[in-house]
């Protein structure tokens, strides 16, 4: 939440380069479009770090570096550099992202790893309302000075998570006698290998694709009926609004609710909420859409996290959640270009029958090929507390491992099992 509050780069970017420094619009969408880009990166860069390096270094060293980009912004003006700040944001910002997943896996029981996410996600979401509604008043210092708060904001996190966060990377297994178990090496091609996963991710990435079209697509839909800028504001705010409000009540109403009926709900929400766009014709109305993708977006995100925790072996963490990351930085590169285009060519109303259909797509993919797997991985709820590597900010207690036992869970091949 720290963190989010001061997030005022990407709010503002597009425009401190229209207004501020005179660049065109096209350049602004490329430059975010860099930053998404770069993400595409920096997500299986942090997934490999926090299993290799720890998920506490990986943390300060990221938050450090996309602290330094925020402050670079104050100052550079070139193009190039923009775009190059911009793109090196994109890798330490995604970076991050493993990590903290991994260490909520890490630190929580099975059993609350999908509501300790959710909580997690409305933290972000708080931050974030806090970040829009004060970098809005304080605009008046100039943009740079909020390129300077940013980057203050993210170095204290870092320097809280220096201070206070302990290290969470479970140390090697050990059998009966103490001896090490030796555990498999797992790399990226080796996730990508695991089926049931690489299903998740494939269709995290149609939701996400759903989920990204509407921040491009609902403010040029709403324009082309005649509508004003000011309208998409409120509209749009309406996501910040249920989520910040409503997201502990939905955890509630979700909890212990199975993952794969979760996530086939969650993405025809989204189907259904998009879709609907196509047939608003008022503020109200286009409000009431956001209204309904907002709660499949509630749904989806904690449980995505949880079922990615759940499917990873210990030891892999970092890499499972940053090939999941990818598929979030991968949609946000190409559904806002998409999405332009669409509308620009066929028509909007193209747009939100082709997002309706990709969220009923993975609505149904979820329900057909990850109901066995993920409902046979959520019996096994074994708590075990192994002793973890432990420095200066934290003791040598024991933290809950979230999901030590392992299932051998057959592919949907057929195949070899693979380390859920």
């Amino acid at each position: 939440m720290v963190n989010r509050t001061g997030a005022f780069v990407l709010t503002f970017l597009s425009l401190y380069l229209t207004q501020e420094l005179g660049h065109s619009a096209w350049f602004a969408g490329l430059v975010v479009a860099l930053h998404g880009l770069g993400g595409v990166a920096g997500s299986p860069l942090g997934g490999m770090l926090t299993d290799r390096w720890g998920r506490r270094p990986t943390m300060v060293t990221m938050h450090l570096a996309a602290a330094a980009c925020a402050a670079a912004l104050a100052v550079v003006t070139s193009a190039w550099a923009i775009a190059t700040v911009v793109l090196l944001m994109g890798v330490a910002m995604q970076a991050v992202r493993p990590s903290i997943n991994a260490t909520i896996a890490d630190m929580v029981p099975a059993h609350d790893v999908r509501r300790a996410y959710a909580l997690n996600y409305w933290a972000l979401n708080l931050g974030f309302a806090i970040a829009s509604i004060g970098g809005g008043a304080a605009a008046f210092l100039g943009y740079r000075t909020l390129f300077v708060v940013d980057a203050v904001a993210t170095v204290l996190c870092a320097v809280i998570v220096f201070l206070r966060l302990p290290e969470t990377r479970p140390e090697a297994a050990v059998d009966k006698r103490g001896e090490p178990v030796a555990e498999e090496k797992v790399s990226m091609l080796t996730v990508l290998r695991d089926a049931p996963f690489r299903t998740l991710v494939l269709l995290n990435l149609l939701v996400c694709i759903v989920f990204t079209a509407p921040w491009i697509g609902l403010p040029l839909t709403m324009a082309d009926q005649g509508l004003p800028p000011s309208s998409f504001g409120m509209v749009i705010a309406v996501n910040g609004i249920v989520i910040v409000g409503f997201q502990l009540l939905v955890n509630k109403l979700t909890d212990k609710r199975s993952p794969a009926l979760l996530l086939t709900l969650s993405a025809l929400l989204f189907a259904f909420g998009t879709g609907a766009t196509a047939l608003a014709g008022s503020s109200v109305a286009f409000a009431a859409t956001v209204v309904v993708w907002t709660v499949g977006e509630m749904i989806h995100v904690p449980t995505n996290a949880a079922a990615t925790a759940r499917l990873a072996p210990e030891h892999a963490r970092g890499r499972y959640q940053g090939v999941m990351g990818m598929s979030w930085a991968v949609a946000g590169f190409i559904a806002p270009i998409a999405a332009g285009a669409i509308v620009d060519g066929p028509g909007p109303d193209v747009l939100w029958t082709a997002t309706a259909a990709l969220g009923v797509l993975a609505a149904v993919g979820y329900y057909i090929r990850l109901r066995k797997a993920l409902a046979e991985e959520g019996t096994a709820e074994t708590e075990i507390r192994r002793p973890v590597k432990s420095d200066d900010a934290g003791s040598d207690a024991d933290v809950p491992d979230a999901d030590v036992s392992r299932v051998d869970v057959p592919d949907a091949a057929g195949q070899a099992p693979v380390n859920a």
